[in-house]
């Protein structure tokens, strides 16, 4: 008799919306999708126009968005006749990270309080919220005068995208929020507990994933940073540290079941397993099929650049990398992460904001410019630029620096710029892959994943020529939902590993970007040009360049009265 089909489903929390879907553990096909656009802001973000470096997210659209994408992709489901709401084995759950919310003593958020609902700083604090660029600074240097070698898991650099940062920024601009919240817990590790009724700050599973990139949390040390480190920046930021639980799990465990509540506004039956939580890129690396030599590059907004190392393997710390843990990717090997601050945001931003003909950007606007780009040979436009547009997270971990674009003149196009801005993300792949091999981590494959690898074959044809490497995309259009389910899945039982999960599940597509020779020759000369630019504006060492962006900067605050 025929084994009766088994189900899983990934949640997938993006930058603007989140989405679910229900995939065949036979194959890891979807069957059925749904998206929910947080309503809150302006595309899911709280923005103010006083600061550029703020984004928060309202953690209302966290609990809608679980009910509304979950519950839409189970209703579509029913479509397939042999699925079956009691055949779900699991559900996994990824996010944005670093993703704090303040939260009370029973894990709410404070955003939920009448007293706080339109206070910012008691919203989430979206991973690309860059307003305590000054406390991670103060963190670096704080953590390189004691003994503990604190940083030396995450780059030797600690970034203003990350907890600590966020939450001591918090404890010195927004002091009321800071002393009403019991206790800081990343989206990652919200939403799993809130859907199994898990919510004590004390007691909840904390995934390792992003205790050990984003919380310095690592077991050398016995976990978080000492409460006297911590005492060192702040007197109050111990408070943090004493509701946080002393052990951090892999995703592959179990966050606790599915309670009824949540179960009966989603279609699902209560008790299904729930697995601990993780970040996207890092969930997305599994549903891309990540093994040792292959580089996963979760390309949207930003950019994530995903390795596993064998966990016996004796890895040097690696300057400027977002972390080296162990079973943040795999249990049981490594999760090395790297990436870049801004790439779709870039062009975005570009053909929203910059590109003729088309004032509300969009599709039409990307089209026409990648039109016009296609017919540009490398090095035609006399243009290079720096991909710093939303700052630099590997491998300078800088977050004030900032985009530039040289070579430019009155006879420049539209197409012309959108492609050197392409290229610069290309060197800014490239320079992540350099400093992986530079300290014995060999890149034997690339894997594309997210929307760009899967819509814009250009985009992907310039990284194959300025990388000069073959660039694959993984078979999945969905991949860091796919690598939740998968995780649901194995914490459900379904499989005994991620590993035998990932051998059904996962795959690329047959098309291939492959490097073209004359291609690859100009982009090596270019990279040579990149690197220069690179060094020069983003090393202190290098000399005064490095502070004109810098300067800029506080000239713009001031003027904005943001200083």
């Amino acid at each position: 008799m025929q084994s009766k089909k088994q189900f899983a489903i990934g949640v997938d929390y993006g930058t603007n919306s989140v989405r679910a879907v229900v995939v065949d553990l036979a194959d890891g096909c979807e069957i059925a999708t749904h998206v929910y656009p947080y309503p809150s802001g302006e595309a899911g973000v709280l923005l103010d126009a006083r600061d550029p470096n703020l984004a928060r997210q309202n953690p209302a659209d966290y609990v809608e968005g679980f009910y509304r994408s979950v519950g839409g992709a189970v209703k579509a489901a029913a479509a397939d006749k042999e699925f079956r709401p009691e055949r779900v084995a699991g559900i996994g759950v990824d996010t944005t990270g670093s993703t704090p919310l303040p939260v009370d003593r029973d894990g709410m958020p404070l955003a939920f309080s009448a007293e706080f609902k339109n206070d910012l700083a008691a919203q989430a604090w979206l991973w690309k919220d860059h307003t305590s660029h000054a406390e991670a600074a103060e963190i670096t240097q704080a953590a390189k005068k004691v003994r503990q070698r604190y940083l030396s898991k995450c780059g030797g650099t600690y970034s203003s995208e990350w907890y600590w940062s966020k939450i001591l920024h918090c404890r010195r601009t927004s002091p009321k929020v800071f002393a009403a919240a019991y206790s800081w817990v990343e989206l990652a590790d919200f939403v799993p507990g809130f859907i199994t009724g898990n919510l004590n700050p004390d007691t909840m599973p904390r995934g390792i994933c992003a205790a050990g990139h984003k919380a310095m949390f690592h077991e050398d040390w016995g976990g978080l940073p000492s409460a006297k480190f911590l005492a060192g920046l702040d007197a109050d930021l111990p408070k943090v540290r004493e509701h946080y639980a002393n052990h951090a799990m892999t995703s592959d465990k179990k966050a606790g079941t599915l309670t009824a509540e949540v179960a009966a506004k989603i279609g699902l039956p209560a008790g299904i397993a729930v697995a601990v939580g993780a970040f996207d890129a890092h969930m997305g690396a599994v549903g891309a099929g990540i093994k040792p030599g292959t580089l996963v590059k979760i390309i949207g907004t930003s950019t994530c650049d995903m390795m596993v190392a064998p966990g016996d393997a004796d890895l040097p710390d690696i300057p400027g990398l977002c972390g080296i843990v162990p079973g943040s990717v795999l249990p049981g090997a490594y999760g090395l992460e790297a990436g870049q601050s801004a790439v779709g945001d870039i062009f975005n931003w570009f053909a929203r904001s910059l590109a003729p003909g088309q004032p509300e950007g969009g599709d039409d606007s990307h089209a026409a410019l990648t039109r016009g780009a296609e017919q540009l040979r490398p090095g035609s436009s006399g243009l290079l630029a720096l991909d710093w547009n939303n700052g630099n997270r590997t491998i300078l971990v800088d977050p004030l620096l900032s985009g530039l674009l040289i070579g430019q003149t009155l006879h420049t196009t539209a197409a012309e710029v959108y492609r050197a801005l392409i290229e610069a993300t290309a060197f800014g792949a490239l320079t992540i892959i350099n400093r992986f091999e530079e300290y014995g981590v060999k890149v034997k494959e690339v894997v594309n994943c997210g929307g760009i690898a899967e819509k814009n074959p250009l985009v992907m044809q310039i990284y194959a020529d300025a990388c000069n490497r073959p660039m694959k995309v993984s078979r999945s259009a969905q991949t860091c939902a796919l690598g939740a389910a998968i995780f649901g899945a194995v914490a459900g039982g379904a499989f005994r590993s991620v590993e035998s999960a990932q051998k059904k599940m996962t795959g690329t597509k047959e098309v291939v970007y492959r490097p073209t020779k004359q291609a690859a020759a100009v982009y090596a000369e270019l990279y040579k040009l990149y690197r220069t630019l690179h060094d020069a504006f983003g090393t202190p060492a290098r000399g005064p360049l490095n502070h004109v962006m810098k300067d800029l900067i506080a000239i713009r605050n001031r003027a904005r009265g943001t200083a």
